[in-house]
């Protein structure tokens, strides 16, 4: 598999989801991508089932031909990882999984393709939508429609962009912009300090989390994903920045808790019973070798909890 499509921490993963011991195992793969880690979990027990989901059409072809060696079991859905418990019923007629793994944020490969519109380096249109199908705003309708105020909260909350009000200020000032190389040329002539990264990189990330919905997405998910699990079964999440990691981390924490009234209460009113244990109390991270492979993996943040028998 090319460098560009590379799953980050395969073997960590495997390992977290504990595929070698479990037999007859019902997996989801919740962005399957291009398949790499779908493709791994099949290959480690030939008596394995999965079913990979994606937003992406394109990486639903790419995932198709990488998987195909496997034949039935493994099903392919265009759908978001929230549609997960009709996902299970329409694929294998199960309603939990063993597994299930959920890869956030944007892929290398939808990075790669200029007109997805989601790198500043390349030439393309302002889309930024992971299901280009969809009728929904693409980052040029926020672009030109938003007002200054609005756009700067997008930058600064999303992006944490500390330059939020100038370039969106800019921004308005410019319209309208059609181009990633629009945006990004603006941004650059700022002259804003950035440090090591370009100064259009938080207003990308910014824009493309608003268009695709992703804090609220991976909000929504987390409970449902844990509904889909076994007792006993593991759910794994990869995040690739802070915001992504805090929702998952406060979550999994929240879950993993016998009582969640305030530290001064003197009698529990919650009623809150723990369901998840802990797997990884802090997150795994990829080691200095395979970051040196696959420079995306310098951001991965994988965390896994285990879904308790008793609720």
């Amino acid at each position: 598999m090319a460098i560009a499509h590379a799953p980050v921490m395969v073997a960590a993963i495997l390992d977290g989801l504990q595929v070698a011991s479990r037999a007859d195992a019902v997996y989801v793969d919740g962005t399957v991508g291009a398949g790499g880690h779908s493709g791994a979990i099949l290959a480690a027990r030939s008596d394995s089932r999965l079913i990979g989901m994606d937003l992406d059409l394109q990486a639903l072809d790419l995932a198709r031909e990488a998987l195909a060696p496997f034949g039935e079991r493994v099903r392919l859905i265009h759908a978001s990882y929230t549609a997960m418990p009709s996902a299970l019923a329409e694929a294998f007629q199960v309603s939990q999984a063993d597994g299930i793994l959920l890869d956030l944020g944007v892929s290398s490969m939808q990075l790669d393709e200029a007109v997805r519109g989601f790198a500043f380096r390349l030439e393309g249109p302002l889309d930024m939508r992971f299901d280009s199908t969809s009728e929904g705003q693409t980052a040029a309708d926020l672009t030109n429609t938003l007002p200054a105020d609005a756009l700067a909260d997008i930058l600064y909350h999303y992006g944490e962009e500390r330059h939020s009000r100038r370039i969106a200020r800019a921004i308005v000032a410019a319209r309208p912009l059609h181009t990633t190389r629009d945006l990004a040329e603006l941004i650059a002539g700022l002259g804003l300090s950035h440090g090591k990264i370009h100064p259009a990189t938080r207003t990308f990330q910014a824009l493309r989390i608003a268009v695709n919905d992703e804090l609220r997405t991976v909000e929504t998910a987390l409970p449902v994903a844990l509904g889909c699990l076994k007792p006993g079964g593991r759910l794994a999440v990869i995040s690739f920045h802070s915001l992504e990691d805090r929702i998952v981390k406060q979550y999994f924490k929240q879950e993993a808790a016998d009582c969640l009234c305030p530290p001064h209460q003197p009698v529990c009113t919650c009623n809150h019973r723990a369901r998840v244990k802990l797997i990884t109390r802090k997150p795994i991270t990829a080691p200095l070798e395979e970051i040196e492979r696959n420079p995306r993996a310098r951001s991965a943040k994988l965390r896994v909890v285990e879904r308790l028998e008793s609720n």
